[in-house]
């Protein structure tokens, strides 16, 4: 690969929910970063309204993108390339997103390069944190485990841009599966936070929900907890008990984080690789990682919490890595709404 050493990318991440720019440089140094998220207009639906999203979108994406630049103390002048998630995601959100990069590349005479979201989240974990003094990005190969609302993955990493999915779900993410579980326990959307709050006082093993090993391969399941946890909740209801909610999320909450633990730790000593690298919005629950951090087979890196949802940070780290390998993509490009990731 050959290093670009002062190489600016202006990464743009509208793919759901979350209306978002930053600036990277060199793949890893995060000059600014700008989130603009719409979770108090999507509450009151128990999830995110398409329409709702692309219409606030388009009002955030400029204001977001120049409050992005001054804080990095930039101008246009400064910029090597625009960076924009092209897909998965809803599609009038991407494609608010999309063209505003397109209409800026062509305007601005840069290059613009399409970012796959989930390609996003894995590199999330190689933007330098604020925080840090030290920092050492993944080594090669690497384990990548994506857990988000839309998509459990794994999936080994070789080298930069190199993705070989070994497994995936099979019916619900685990982000997905915390929604849909928050809601039968009558707690409030988002509901991977709400869910992790009511555990911090419940015994986690005070339900023993069933762990879909699916031994042969490297796929996930969770739709059998979520049934195994409703039928739970049904029962106590019949039996007129109260739903010990804190004690359910909790042992709920174990059950996840012991499949994703479990299946990536065998992956990872199957393919014999050095590292482990955690991301999507999953990533950010508290027990998962606690359970990641505390095994000492593996160094793993997890990104922080604010690199964890949805930002233009990771959109732009990705961008780096392809714009330095030369990947260019034309301006007649569209969005891709379940572009997969391998």
């Amino acid at each position: 690969m050959t290093e670009i050493k002062t190489a600016r990318i202006l990464g743009i991440e509208s793919s759901c929910d979350e209306t978002a720019a930053a600036v990277i440089e060199n793949g890893n140094n995060l000059l600014a970063s700008s989130v603009a998220t719409q979770i108090e207009l999507h509450k009151k639906f128990g999830g995110v309204f398409p329409e709702v999203a692309s219409r606030q979108h388009t009002l955030s994406i400029y204001p977001i993108i120049e409050e992005t630049l001054l804080k990095a103390h930039l101008s246009w002048d400064d910029i090597d390339a625009i960076a924009a998630t092209r897909g998965p995601g809803l599609a009038g959100s991407l494609v608010v997103g999309f063209n505003a990069a397109k209409g800026i590349a062509l305007a601005r005479n840069l290059p613009l390069i399409g970012v796959n979201h989930l390609e996003g989240h894995i590199y999330s974990a190689w933007v330098k944190p604020e925080i840090s003094d030290r920092f050492t990005p993944p080594e090669f190969p690497v384990m990548a485990l994506l857990v988000s609302g839309g998509h459990t993955e794994l999936n080994l990493m070789e080298g930069h841009l190199n993705y070989r999915r070994l497994g995936a779900t099979l019916d619900d993410a685990a982000g997905e599966a915390f929604d849909k579980v928050a809601r039968l326990l009558g707690l409030p959307y988002p509901g991977g936070p709400s869910i992790q709050k009511a555990a911090e006082t419940g015994n986690p093993t005070a339900f023993n929900f069933p762990r879909a090993r699916l031994e042969g391969g490297w796929d996930f399941s969770f739709s059998g907890l979520k049934t195994a946890v409703l039928r739970t909740i049904k029962h106590m209801e019949e039996d007129g008990k109260d739903i010990p909610v804190a004690d359910m999320a909790a042992s709920f909450q174990e059950a996840v984080v012991d499949v994703l633990l479990t299946k990536t730790m065998a992956a990872a000593r199957e393919y014999k690789v050095k590292e482990i690298v955690v991301a999507g919005g999953v990533s950010a629950n508290k027990a998962l990682r606690s359970a990641f951090t505390g095994q000492g087979e593996f160094p793993v890196h997890i990104p922080p919490l604010y690199l964890c949802t949805d930002n233009a940070a990771m959109i732009a780290s990705a961008g780096y890595y392809r714009f330095v390998h030369g990947h260019i993509d034309s301006l007649d490009m569209d969005v891709l709404p379940n572009w997969p990731l391998s």
